[in-house]
């Protein structure tokens, strides 16, 4: 960061939380089974920090172009493999051109800037990049006023760019056969009309400034990654995020469900005979579902000094950096405490889900508290030697692990607590003397 900084706070913010799940199944494997570690010589259910990133992401991303929070007005980004698709469309609407040509048009530009594309004979994948890029949500919309502010010279050099790319993607006689031949020369006859006809160095740069990180929040705050175009910069993001990992072990359900068929059972209600009845007996389709229940373990941490750095990089002041920092933080914790990956929300209502417990502080470094949690919760009664419910018993461990870890470190300030559930409250009362940093009971975390 540079020395007219405003920034003068720890540089860390640490987050803690635990939730307790049922009947869910937020994130899944190749197989449809729920994801799981082996931690402390038990196997944990899991929940990937991809999964919950992307949530927190959307949600505060969702709400800043609603106009709601903090980031109200504030520009964001999209991870998408569509934007020649997303400029083409703004050059149908915006600028009035054939959505065939205009299509063409933008893979072209984008293709030429140095991002590949899938296979042009697959419909499905001809005009979707071979990666997502995260870029600020306006940038289709740019890169397509800058083609129609540039029409004929864009329309000129795109055509000699798509005959000198068809030319080289032809198969020469005596060469390998067709089908090896389709196999990777798209790739090869792109590089070829990148050779022959780079695209104007002006239109380039136009689509460079477009797909730069420039003011979208989140990309400062998650970062990206595009290897594709060396000159296009790549963000170290300021948000690290751990698994979601459950405190006790594992257990997996397998729910067996049967689906019923309307009209196979209107017609059985209106049989008129046992064997018309007969026919249309059983479920329309059955199956099984892997369900997981838990108290989960998670954590993240904000870099608000890397935040404020990928902001100025970005084109802002100091000032102006410190100030959408201090906002982007509000909608982090935010986003922490009430995003929730989507998958099964209908069927599991699980996006209702609210933490037992936050538990946030500053320091001037990253903790985590997951070493809390090696010792598997053990959920048998006290009297037999147990910790009791998983919920009360984490919220236990974790507080004292916090106490026990902030009388070591100096730079560790008080920590403050958030609850949804009466009963840790209750507990919150009991524990409030514990402890050499003690910590702050609040009724929200960014008031």
């Amino acid at each position: 960061m540079t020395s007219d900084s405003v920034f003068t706070g720890s540089p860390f913010l640490s987050l803690h939380l635990l939730e307790t799940l049922v009947a869910v199944l937020p994130v899944r494997d190749e197989n449809g089974s729920p994801k799981s570690i082996v931690y402390g010589g038990a196997e944990r259910h899991m929940i990937t920090s991809q999964a919950r990133r992307r949530a927190e992401r959307v949600h505060a991303r969702d709400r800043a172009n609603a106009g709601v929070g903090a980031l109200a007005g504030h520009a964001t980004g999209t991870r998408t493999r569509e934007w020649a698709l997303v400029t083409a469309r703004a050059l149908v609407a915006e600028h009035g051109w054939e959505m065939d040509e205009a299509v063409r048009t933008a893979r072209a530009v984008l293709e030429a800037t140095g991002l590949k594309f899938g296979d042009p004979a697959k419909k499905t994948v001809a005009n979707l990049t071979k990666v997502l890029l995260f870029a600020p949500s306006d940038a289709g919309t740019r890169i397509a006023a800058h083609i129609a502010e540039q029409d004929e010279a864009v329309r000129a050099w795109a055509s000699d760019y798509l005959a000198a790319q068809a030319a080289a993607a032809k198969p020469k006689r005596g060469a390998r056969k067709a089908a090896d031949a389709a196999e990777g020369e798209s790739a090869e006859g792109g590089t070829e009309a990148k050779s022959l006809h780079p695209l104007p160095s002006g239109t380039r740069a136009a689509v460079l400034t477009a797909l730069a990180p420039r003011d979208a929040i989140d990309i400062a705050l998650y970062g990206r990654f595009l290897a594709e175009i060396a000159d296009s910069p790549n963000v170290d993001g300021a948000v690290q995020s751990s698994h979601a990992f459950t405190v006790h072990e594992a257990e997996q359900v397998d729910d067996f469900y049967a689906a019923a068929d309307d009209a196979k059972l209107d017609r059985k209600r209106n049989a008129l005979d046992f064997l018309d009845a007969a026919d249309d007996s059983g479920a329309g389709m059955t199956g099984y579902q892997s369900l997981i229940t838990g108290t989960f373990y998670r954590h993240a941490v904000l870099d608000r000094v890397r935040l404020r750095r990928n902001l100025q990089a970005a084109g802002m002041t100091a000032v102006e950096a410190d100030e959408a920092a201090a906002a982007a933080e509000t909608e982090f914790v935010n986003a922490f405490v009430d995003a929730f990956p989507e998958a099964k929300r209908n069927s599991t209502a699980s996006t209702g889900s609210l933490p037992a417990l936050v538990l946030a502080f500053e320091g001037e470094r990253p903790y985590n508290y997951a070493a809390a949690f090696q010792r598997p919760i053990d959920e048998n009664p006290l009297e037999k030697g147990g910790e009791g419910p998983a919920g009360p018993a984490a919220v236990r461990r974790l507080l004292a692990h916090h106490a026990f870890v902030s009388d070591r470190r100096p730079d560790i300030r008080s920590g403050r607590v958030l609850t949804y559930d009466p009963e840790i409250d209750v507990l919150l009362g009991e524990l409030k003397t514990r402890g050499a940093t003690p910590v702050t009971s609040v009724g929200g975390l960014t008031a």
